[in-house]
């Protein structure tokens, strides 16, 4: 379950530093994620977690260090070359475009090149049936749950097999957040690998792999799965969860 060396980790992330205008934001993150793995990224707000997705992606100002993707170095490539090896990267605004239907929404990205043949409509809406409900739907009159199925499912489609997911709970009924669960669990039997931001810890809890938890834009704790429950105190000095 640790980082291993006798495969290439799926992500590998070293001395990562990266800026907003002048705001130095990460100082120097190192994780690995493997392939096939749920890997969760723990911290307060303003921790780090969500400028760490968004500099893999190339979406913040300044980034030095190493950021591989199946052992290809990808620091000093644009973003929509980034997207290319395969990630797809769900933000926490979602994204959906308004005037566009639920379908034309979910059709829209291309498929990615290196990637592995993405998800077909019908195998999308066989886990999100309420995307198959609304195909003809505008994307602002779907509800917040669906917005986020079908921001996941529009990467899906693409072929990605590298998830970064930001706050996909956040706000959600209890029913779609358990949906949400069951389809991150379906992906982790597919083989697919994926990074979650989550404030959410009950949420996060039981789909992790692996924990890090970042303070002030450094990894400070990292941990597998079985040793959450002896973590739980320090978890609650740095969380308050």
């Amino acid at each position: 379950m640790g980082a291993t060396t006798s495969r290439t980790a799926a992500l590998e992330i070293s001395g990562l530093h990266a800026w907003y205008g002048e705001s130095h934001i990460l100082h120097g993150v190192d994780l690995t994620v493997n392939r096939g793995e749920v890997v969760t990224l723990l911290g307060r707000n303003g921790s780090g977690r969500t400028t760490t997705l968004r500099a893999i992606m190339g979406l913040t100002g300044a980034r030095n260090g190493s950021i591989k993707v199946d052992g290809q170095e990808t620091i000093s490539l644009p973003t929509h070359k980034i997207a290319h090896y395969g990630i797809g990267y769900c933000p926490e605004e979602r994204g959906i475009f308004s005037s566009l239907s639920c379908e034309e929404n979910l059709l829209l990205p291309p498929v990615l090149k290196r990637a592995d043949a993405g998800m077909s409509e019908a195998e999308i809406h066989e886990m999100f049936p309420n995307l198959r409900e609304r195909k003809q739907s505008q994307g602002t009159r779907l509800s917040g749950g669906e917005q986020q199925m079908l921001a996941v499912g529009r990467i899906l489609r693409t072929g990605a097999n590298l998830l970064l997911l930001d706050e996909i709970s956040e706000g959600l009924a209890p029913v779609i957040v358990q949906a949400l669960a069951r389809m991150i669990l379906m992906l982790k039997r597919k083989g697919y690998t994926v990074v979650m931001v989550e404030q959410n810890f009950r949420f996060a809890a039981p789909l992790a792999d692996r924990f890090y938890v970042m303070e002030h834009g450094t990894i400070v704790e990292r941990f597998a799965a079985h040793e959450l429950q002896a973590k739980m105190q320090v978890l609650n000095e740095l969380l308050g969860v």
